[in-house]
């Protein structure tokens, strides 16, 4: 028997993981017997550094990964994103883990069904106002383009071999379940939600069945796993430090802040930024622990 651990929403360059970090990670993963470890996208802000990061974790373990939306920026149109030629890239490719289990990878992307208001116009409007992927160039409009992957996907899977288990990595949100709806303070978030998955993607997966586990990210939430349809759900992304619950604990330890908001805290820790990164160090695996998703095959 082996485990698997994957990991969404690294960010090696956002959270500031250098070398050394990303090596504790790897000894950590070995110390508690992971036999495969696979990315499930945005590991960086570029190619060039999610590949060099796969690199490093490949020296100490077979290592996969997938695109995110973060990656895609610095990729070339639909055949850079869709078929990046290097043999750990799973996109619509399986890896063996066994002779029962089949590791899938498929990138995935959004069609605004997650959004209060699925207007074609005003989604595109607020994409290229706010959202990171205003800067990936792709062929055709998000819509056609999810459309697309989620017919690929319903192709892929009922040509896999019936006798495999399969756990399935895509990098956005498949199932309504995971989507929050804000209210309060919060509620503009909501418009955001146009741009986290596809629940078309997930209505596929739940005409197979041997599709045991799906593990997602992207929302930079952390959910319990949840069984749908017969199929174990998992949202579990390592996420932006200041988002990290170990940041969060620095923060009220020191009293440097009277309420926890995310986004307000990058200015708290770089006037802080020694002794947060003392904390930093010292608490990074605990963080992993609850950043990732351990599965048993």
């Amino acid at each position: 028997m082996g485990k698997l651990a994957i990991i969404s929403d690294l960010h090696v360059d956002i959270n500031g993981l250098n070398a050394i970090a990303l090596e504790r990670i790897g000894n950590y993963l070995l110390e508690i017997g992971i036999t495969h470890l696979h990315f499930a996208g945005d590991i960086a802000n570029t190619a060039d550094e999610t590949l060099e990061t796969v690199a490093q974790f490949q020296q100490l373990l077979p290592t996969t990964f997938h695109w995110g939306n973060h990656e895609m920026v610095t990729l070339i149109g639909e055949k850079e994103i869709e078929g990046y030629e290097q043999d750990a890239f799973l996109n619509f490719k399986s890896y063996a883990l066994s002779e029962e289990v089949l590791l899938v990878g498929v990138n995935g992307w959004y069609d605004y069904q997650f959004a209060e208001n699925p207007d074609l116009t005003k989604n595109k409007r607020l994409k290229d106002l706010y959202w990171y992927d205003r800067k990936i160039h792709r062929t055709g409009s998000d819509p056609v383009i999810s459309q697309k992957i989620n017919r690929k996907l319903d192709e892929y899977l009922k040509q896999l071999p019936k006798d495999k288990r399969v756990i399935l990595s895509t990098h956005f949100v498949p199932k309504r379940e995971f989507i929050i709806q804000h209210t309060g303070e919060h509620v503009r978030w909501n418009q955001l939600n146009a741009f986290l998955g596809s629940e078309d993607f997930g209505k596929v997966i739940d005409r197979y069945q041997q599709v045991e586990h799906v593990i997602f990210g992207h929302t930079h939430r952390r959910f319990e796993p949840k069984m749908l349809a017969g199929t174990w759900y998992h949202c579990r992304p390592f996420g932006y430090y200041y988002e990290w619950q170990i940041t969060r604990d620095f923060v009220f330890d020191h009293q440097l802040v009277e309420k926890y908001r995310p986004n307000k805290l990058r200015s708290v820790l770089r006037d802080n930024r020694a002794l947060y990164q003392v904390h930093k160090e010292e608490h990074l695996l605990k963080e992993l622990q609850v950043g990732m998703t351990i599965i048993h095959y």
